[in-house]
């Protein structure tokens, strides 16, 4: 089996977990590509196949045996090897023996430590089919299934039971069981439309002969086939589909043959907030959502069938009935919430548990109105409406439209809020409380929202931190890394000019004698300031700029933005790595002789010998003349670019003066001038720690 032929493997199961399906076909096709490769099986690319009742993978143009190849086996010292009178010792024998060799046979290896045996064994590489079981265990053992099955009588374990395996090479059937299976080029077809099983003839024509049985194998094709089937279909209907790619994939993990269809329903439910609808409609139904040009929801929505049905009616009004009363649940609970006002829901919320080392909701909420107040004192604006929506903030918790769909959490707030005549401001804050929800989800946008959104962030971050439950790891599950990064960013999007350490301690003063961590204020600043470079990373801002920064601890998220962005501008300079250097080696030169940056002795004119140092000192009085309005500005960027002109009196000055001269004087002279230089780059940034 030598020549090149496209190898299939597939797994025929019962209806994968929907929500699993891609990472599993990622994680299968990543495993077969490593293990193929391990084993030294050469092959052009491998194309990945996930359905709900398959997982499969061909491996493009596949070498059918492996290379041959020379491993070389050292042997014992040739001085261990031979005794006084030149005869093989018993370690030699043992060896040659071993290689099925004379020691007389042996080569010899020269090494700087001494001279070896060797022996080069000439390995002739083994065919694919007898590499290929133990390589399929392997690749089956690394899939990420928490918790697999068993079925029937075997002990055969899987993330569902697997009723066929086909494993070819080209038109052959490579000897392999798994699952007390013995492959087969036996397929089945689509549930309905396809054959119980059916005969493949070539590795080549699994994914067209698979089409034939009403089965769009691949993955990405049958998301691409239904996002182009639901635009058209929205299109006619002069309707915009509401979904996401999450949506889309796990609608392609249901359907094998997907076929767009759209129904309707009773328009009296449209008196209920859209958002509880499409929850339902997305997260129970897996249907689609249609919008008209306002935003506004529409009775008639889409939903991909698996079936190609002779009759679609009878589809579609199934379909129809299925949504009506889970429709009518949502119309209920929203007429029944509406009876209460969110301020009598707010009296029961000490009913409520937050968090047993952290007390109820109505506990947090009275936090969130003392938090708001506080942030809007120091923003000097008007607290009246941030303190009645945090007053109203979690009531909603207790409404039965929450309880049913937790995600509408502070909408449904929203729209209570309204209906109570609450003020408009009001209302809203209590929505934007939540927000942002998760990477490059929008910001608040209003006063009020955003001070009680970072409010609610900032008691659940000082609250979790002071009871000591820390995220570690990947495991954070109060979301205290997204808490984290939606403070940053509100922070630094309206420029916010609110002190990181004084907003943490007035939440730490606010909790009293609930945090039994004394380290709370020091270890949340230190998480906020280490989400800067995940905060970056994002925008395409390396590390290294984010840590020349962090060294400086600037006190505002505002501040520290400023910075960031200056030194990256900074360090696309031609003169930066001049510049960079020059901060290390004036860095090294201070450690050296044990000199406080921050206490540098003013510069004595009078003991300069070289031209390059009054160049020096020249060229730093103008770089510094303006620094303080620059600095107080935040005006980095032309800051950095005004000390860029000091490249080449500082260059001139490594290369004219001897800084440690004799005369102890003149040597701290000129310590003190290179370091005056260096303070003022720190005024920035420890620019030494940049990557150029």
């Amino acid at each position: 089996m030598t020549t090149k032929q496209n190898l299939l493997i597939e797994l025929g199961t019962e209806e994968l977990p929907p929500k699993a399906l891609k990472n599993l076909s990622a994680s299968f096709t990543q495993n077969i590509q490593e293990e193929l490769s391990k084993a030294g099986f050469e092959f052009d690319s491998i194309e990945a196949f996930a359905a709900p009742r398959r997982l499969a993978v061909i491996v493009k143009q596949c070498e059918g045996q492996q290379a041959d190849s020379e491993v070389e086996k050292r042997g014992p010292a040739v001085s261990a090897a031979f005794d006084a009178d030149g005869n093989p010792t018993r370690a030699a024998q043992g060896w040659a023996k071993g290689n099925g060799i004379d020691v007389a046979d042996a080569s010899r290896l020269k090494t700087d430590k001494g001279e070896w045996l060797l022996h080069v064994a000439q390995v002739k590489g083994k065919a694919l089919e007898a590499v290929l079981q133990d390589l399929l265990q392997s690749v089956l053992k690394k899939l990420p299934i928490p918790k697999p099955m068993r079925w029937g009588d075997s002990s055969a374990e899987f993330i569902r039971p697997v009723h066929t395996l086909c494993v070819m090479f080209g038109d052959t059937v490579l000897p392999v069981r798994l699952f007390g299976l013995d492959a087969a080029n036996v397929l089945s077809g689509h549930r309905f439309h396809g054959e119980r099983r059916f005969t493949l003839d070539h590795a080549d024509n699994y994914a067209s002969a698979l089409k034939k049985q009403y089965v769009v194998a691949n993955y990405d094709e049958r998301v691409s086939t239904i996002e182009k089937g639901l635009l058209a279909r929205a299109k006619e209907l002069g309707l915009s589909p509401d979904y996401d790619q999450s949506l889309l994939e796990e609608i392609s993990s249901l359907v094998e043959w997907p076929v767009i269809l759209d129904a309707k329903f009773g328009e009296e439910f449209l008196d209920v907030p859209k958002e509880a609808l499409i929850y339902t409609m997305k997260d129970d139904q897996k249907y689609v959502p249609l919008l008209d040009h306002d935003g506004q929801l529409s009775s008639t929505f889409l939903f991909v069938s698996n079936i190609e049905s002779k009759d679609p009616i009878q589809v579609i009004e199934g379909n129809q009935k299925v949504i009506r009363p889970r429709l009518a649940d949502a119309k209920f609970f929203f007429e029944t919430d509406k009876k209460t006002t969110l301020a009598k829901k707010a009296e029961r919320l000490s009913t409520v548990l937050f968090q047993k080392d952290l007390g109820t909701v109505a506990d947090k909420t009275n936090r969130l109105i003392a938090i708001s107040q506080s942030i809007a004192a120091s923003l000097g604006v008007s607290d009246t409406h941030v303190s009645r929506a945090a007053e109203l903030s979690k009531a909603d918790l207790l409404c039965e439209m929450v309880m049913e769909f937790p995600s509408v959490q502070g909408i449904m707030g929203h729209h209570y809020a309204i209906h109570d005549g609450e003020s408009a401001e009001t209302a809203l804050a209590i929505e934007e409380q939540y927000l942002p929800r998760f990477a490059g989800d929008k910001l608040p946008s209003s006063e009020a929202g955003y001070i009680l959104s970072l409010a609610e962030k900032l008691d659940t971050l000082v609250g979790i931190f002071g009871i000591v439950k820390l995220p570690k790891g990947d495991k954070d599950p109060f979301a205290l890394r997204r808490s984290a990064i939606g403070i940053l960013r509100i922070l630094v999007e309206y420029k916010l000019n609110l002190n990181l350490v004084d907003l943490v301690n007035a939440v730490v003063v606010i909790y009293g004698n609930k945090l039994s961590n004394r380290d709370t204020a020091e270890q949340v600043n230190t998480f906020l300031l280490d989400r800067f470079k995940p905060f970056y990373q994002d925008q395409g801002i390396s590390g290294d700029v984010v840590s020349a920064v962090m060294t400086q601890k600037p006190a505002t998220a505002v501040d520290f933005n400023s910075r960031v962005h200056a030194v990256n501008q900074f360090k696309a300079l031609e003169s930066a790595s001049d510049l960079v250097a020059a901060n290390k080696r004036v860095g090294n030169i201070l450690n050296k002789n044990n000199v406080d940056i921050s206490a540098l002795p003013d510069i004595n004119t009078n003991l300069f010998e070289e031209t390059a140092e009054t160049a020096l000192f020249e060229a730093l009085k103008a770089a510094q003349s303006d620094s303080e309005r620059l600095i107080a500005n935040l005006d980095y960027t032309e800051l950095l670019s005004a000390l860029s002109v000091l490249k080449t009196p500082l260059n001139a000055f490594f290369d004219d003066v001897m800084i440690m001269a004799e005369d102890e004087k003149v040597k701290a002279n000129r310590v003190a001038l290179v370091g005056k230089a260096r303070q003022l780059f720190l005024s920035v940034a420890d620019v030494s720690l940049l990557s150029v």
